[in-house]
């Protein structure tokens, strides 16, 4: 298999001479094509400071960070827009939905900017809502849409363009079990050939991704199946061990 991502010694500060937090600390993991890959550890582990480096939301401290062979911490500004517009795809916990579009408009934004042909825009735009199941949905704005059919219409946004690398922050913490069942059951659905990356609180969300990187005080605790990790990893376990808790109270 082709690798697709590769991490190597990637550290990332905040703060000052005074006040410095490491919250990401010599990370070193490498991703091949088409995997589902889940991120998981306990609050402030820096699950989420990893996936903005990844998604070049943010600048790393040191370190290198290369996709399809190119070192994305090297690129300059005008070139990592471009990458990022055109390689990789989002969805995250807020939506970042813009109320003034319809659906369909919200959909069709990325596409319009890169200046797609317009027909091709809505076949691809109605190809995204018919799979996701939110054509009813098209011609409403995101105010009168429930959660379920928020969530639906982001990962219709991310996936409309097509990208190699689909990066989701957490995106079904807010939404009840049912509802999160089905999308993962869309994201499936729709993701095949694409390397799809997923940090999230729920076991349950990530426990069939190919490999789990589970993280603790910015580090990586482990990297495993859901399996492996329940058997050898003790942050994986305890994580575990309290969600069960927690459905049972």
């Amino acid at each position: 298999m082709k690798p697709i991502l590769e991490v190597e010694n990637l550290e990332k500060y905040y703060g000052n001479r005074g006040n410095i937090t490491k919250a990401v600390d010599n990370i070193n993991f490498c991703v091949n094509e088409g995997e589902f890959v889940g991120i998981m550890g306990p609050s402030g582990s820096g699950k989420t400071t990893l996936l903005n480096c990844i998604s070049t939301i943010d600048t790393v401290t040191s370190g290198h960070i290369r996709i399809n062979d190119k070192d994305i911490t090297t690129l300059k500004k005008d070139n990592l827009s471009k990458f990022r517009r055109n390689e990789l795809g989002f969805i995250f916990q807020d939506f970042n939905l813009l109320d003034t579009l319809t659906a369909y408009e919200n959909i069709a934004l990325a596409l319009t900017i890169q200046k797609v042909k317009t027909a091709e825009i809505e076949k691809r735009v109605h190809d995204a809502a018919r799979k996701l199941d939110i054509m009813d949905t098209l011609e409403k704005y995101p105010y009168q849409l429930s959660g379920g059919q928020k969530q639906r219409l982001t990962i219709a946004r991310a996936l409309v363009r097509k990208p190699e690398i689909l990066i989701l922050d957490d995106s079904a913490s807010a939404l009840d079990f049912a509802t999160d069942a089905r999308l993962r059951k869309a994201i499936k659905e729709n993701t095949d050939n694409m390397t799809v990356f997923l940090v999230s609180q729920r076991v349950s969300t990530i426990r069939n991704a190919d490999h789990i990187l589970v993280l603790d005080d910015g580090k990586i605790a482990g990297i495993g199946t859901h399996l492996q990790l329940l058997k050898e990893n003790q942050v994986y376990k305890e994580i575990c061990a309290s969600q069960m808790a927690g459905e049972e109270a």
